[in-house]
C-alpha cells in the first residue's frame, strides 16, 4: 500500500469532500427514488441531458467545500460557466466538477457517480482526481501526484480501506469485458450494435471452446476507473464522444494506474487539457472526445483494429 506520506494533503482533503457530499446527497436520492419525486429541472445548458435539483445542490456544495480546502481556484462545473472563486484573480488550480453523473439513474436509486478533478494550470496537468460511487461499497477511485512527482491511483471502500491500483496481467480481446455508454437508443446503442467486427472479435472461442468476451454498459469517468481497478479490461466511446468533465477525471486515474487512453487514431490522449485561461476552459467544456481506454496498449490496439475493420 502506498505510504500516506507520499500523498499530498490536498488529495486526502478532496477525498474527504467527495465522501461528505455523497453522504449528504445519498438520503435525498433515496427519497427521490422511493417517492417518485425526481426533482427534474429544466436544463438550459445541455437541453438533451437530464438535470435534477440534486445536480444543482451538489454544484453549489462542492464550490463551498472546495473553497475551504483551496481558498482560490477556477471552478469549472458542468452546471455553470467557469468562474474564479476566492480572492486570487489568477489562481493556479482549476477544479473541474461533474456534480452528479448519470443523475437520471441516481434519482431512481440505481447508479450515481460524482467527479472532482484538480488541475494545475502551471503544470498543465491534473494533480488530483476523485470519482465517487454513491451507492456501492467500493466508494472512491482516486489519483494523485505525490510529493515525489509520481502519479498513483487507489480505491477506498465505504469502511475506509485503501488499496493501490496498478497494471493487471494482460488479456486478449476475446477474453475481455469491454464496456460502453450505450444507454441512449439512437445516439449510442445503435452505433454499438453496428460494430459487427468488434462483436465478432469478442465472440471468438478460446482453445477450450469457451466464449468469454463480453460487452457491458458503463457510464462516465467511473468506466475508466473500472479499467484502472481491473474490474473490466477496456471501455470504448466511438459515437458522440465524452465531455471533459466525464472523461478527464477517469483518464487521470487510469493513467496513474498504468493504463492507456487512446484516440481513435491510436494516439495517447494528453493530460494537458488546455485549461490555461477562462476562455480556454470555457472552450474545453464544449468539446467532446472519442477514445479507447484499456489496461495496456496491446489490448487498446486490438480494439482499435476491430473498430476500424
Amino acid at each position: 500500500m502506498t505510504p500516506e506520506s507520499d500523498l499530498p494533503d490536498i488529495a486526502q482533503l478532496t477525498a474527504d469532500v467527495v465522501r461528505r457530499v455523497m453522504s449528504e446527497v445519498r438520503p435525498k436520492l433515496v427519497h427521490a427514488a422511493l417517492s417518485g419525486d425526481h426533482g427534474e429541472s429544466r436544463n438550459s445548458r445541455h437541453a438533451d441531458n437530464f438535470l435534477s435539483v440534486h445536480d444543482l445542490w451538489m454544484h453549489g456544495r462542492y464550490r463551498e467545500l472546495m473553497q475551504d480546502v483551496l481558498g482560490s481556484f477556477v471552478y469549472a462545473s458542468e452546471e455553470a460557466e467557469p468562474q474564479v472563486v476566492g480572492g486570487d484573480p489568477e489562481p493556479d488550480l482549476c477544479v473541474l466538477v461533474d456534480p452528479l453523473d448519470t443523475s437520471e439513474l441516481a434519482v431512481r436509486g440505481l447508479h450515481g457517480y460524482t467527479h472532482v478533478m484538480i488541475y494545475s494550470r502551471v503544470l498543465a496537468r491534473p494533480v488530483v482526481a476523485v470519482v465517487g460511487d454513491i451507492f456501492h461499497h467500493i466508494q472512491l477511485y482516486a489519483g494523485a501526484r505525490g510529493r515525489d512527482g509520481i502519479d498513483r491511483a487507489f480505491v477506498i471502500t465505504a469502511d475506509g480501506q485503501r488499496f493501490p491500483l496498478g497494471q493487471r496481467n494482460p488479456r486478449v480481446l476475446s477474453d475481455s469485458l469491454v464496456t460502453n455508454y450505450s444507454m441512449r437508443p439512437a445516439e449510442r446503442f445503435v452505433p454499438l450494435a453496428n460494430q459487427r467486427r468488434l462483436i465478432h472479435a469478442l465472440s471468438q472461442p478460446d482453445p477450450d471452446g469457451r466464449r468469454s468476451g463480453r460487452i457491458g454498459v458503463d457510464f462516465g469517468s467511473v468506466g475508466l476507473c473500472h479499467v484502472a481497478a481491473g474490474f473490466i479490461e477496456a471501455m470504448v466511446e466511438f459515437a458522440k464522444g465524452f465531455a471533459i468533465w466525464d472523461l478527464s477525471p477517469g483518464h487521470y486515474i487510469l493513467h496513474a494506474a498504468g493504463g492507456v487512453v487512446l484516440d481513435l487514431r491510436g494516439d495517447p490522449l494528453s493530460l494537458d487539457y488546455g485549461l490555461g485561461s477562462l476562455d480556454s476552459i470555457a472552450a474545453a467544456m464544449n468539446g467532446r472526445r472519442t477514445f479507447v481506454a484499456a489496461g495496456n496498449t496491446d489490448l487498446a490496439g486490438e480494439i482499435l483494429r476491430a473498430l476500424h475493420g
